[in-house]
């Protein structure tokens, strides 16, 4: 295939007319036929950009073109049960647990041929990241996270918060119910909207940009694979015996020795921690930026410029 450059990128943007990102590709790995978007020279650095919930690959639109110009070969994969990311056997359970999320992204480097990555994400991205940093840090040589460290552990997580804290999490308990599970697979475009506007209060984003990523949402996967996932964070499901012992090393919290930046933004409203929380758990370099100027959970998007900034500085042993 030809590589693209930045030039021939049109990247969605918050107002007017956005352009889709592509072009898409599929690639068979591990579990999955992932779809992705793989732009930048062959030979530059890999760079992958992980996306969240609920989310697809157009958080990546703007950075992605500013990290190509750079000389970074920029892979943005749809994650399992978004775009058109599939899965390879129909007996295969729909499965949203942090571990199996990391595996897909060694094995989406494993059919690229790719050793090593800087990796990059938020929300589900960030975690799958955090974890193949931890489990993995030979596949990772350093890492973009936002809103910090997010590797699970539900023994922790089994524990009340205070009723303000439990309040933020409204949605992973209305997933833990069947009308929750009827309700978001009715309306999922209208679920997804309202979790833009909570998470990014200060966002102005418009229609046709929610648009374009809404679509990703309609994967015959999609509601398996978030219901699972959450359901799964608070033992309301089980996840895969192959993936035990994984979570197991998950579940020690461990600490990440990778190059790292962590990045939060000042109007992010989605539930996270707080800095003095896990700034130890990175254990090399590493740094924390604020993103200041109104800016919400799916950072990337909103401030892409200070997300290219961080990989760049990372990419180029700056930290």
């Amino acid at each position: 295939m030809i590589p693209m450059t930045a030039m021939t990128i049109r990247a969605a943007t918050s107002r007017g007319s956005p352009a889709a990102f592509g072009p898409r590709r599929q690639i068979d790995a591990g579990d999955l036929n992932i779809g992705y978007v793989d732009v930048g020279p062959r030979d530059g650095q890999p760079v992958i950009l992980l996306h969240g919930w609920p989310y697809d690959i157009h958080s990546y639109a703007d950075v992605a073109p500013l990290l190509a110009a750079k000389g970074c070969r920029v892979i943005v994969p749809y994650l399992r049960g978004f775009g058109t990311t599939c899965f390879r056997s129909s007996r295969a359970l729909r499965n949203g647990q942090q571990a199996a999320l990391a595996v897909d992204v060694i094995a989406l480097m494993d059919a690229l041929g790719l050793k090593q990555a800087v990796l990059g994400g938020f929300d589900w991205g960030a975690r799958a990241a955090n974890c193949v940093a931890a489990l993995w840090p030979e596949r990772c040589s350093a890492m973009v996270s936002v809103s910090g460290y997010l590797i699970g552990n539900r023994e922790a997580g089994a524990k009340p918060l205070l009723p303000k804290a439990e309040l933020t999490w409204w949605y992973q308990f209305y997933f833990a119910t069947e009308r929750g599970r009827a309700g978001y697979a009715a309306n999922r475009r209208e679920f997804a909207k309202l979790i833009w506007e909570l998470a990014s209060p200060e966002w102005d984003f418009d229609e046709p940009t929610f648009d374009l990523s809404a679509s990703a949402l309609d994967n015959p996967d999609h509601v398996d694979v978030v219901i699972h996932n959450y359901r799964w964070r608070i033992r309301a499901a089980p996840g895969e015996t192959r993936y035990d012992a994984l979570e197991a090393q998950l579940a020690t919290s461990p600490s990440i020795s990778v190059p790292t930046i962590t990045l939060e933004g000042d109007a992010n409203r989605a539930p996270h921690p707080e800095r003095t929380s896990y700034a130890r758990k990175f254990t090399g370099e590493y740094e924390h930026r604020p993103i200041k100027g109104g800016i919400g959970h799916n950072l990337p998007q909103e401030a892409p410029q200070a997300f290219a900034d961080a990989v760049l500085d990372l990419a180029g042993g700056r930290v």
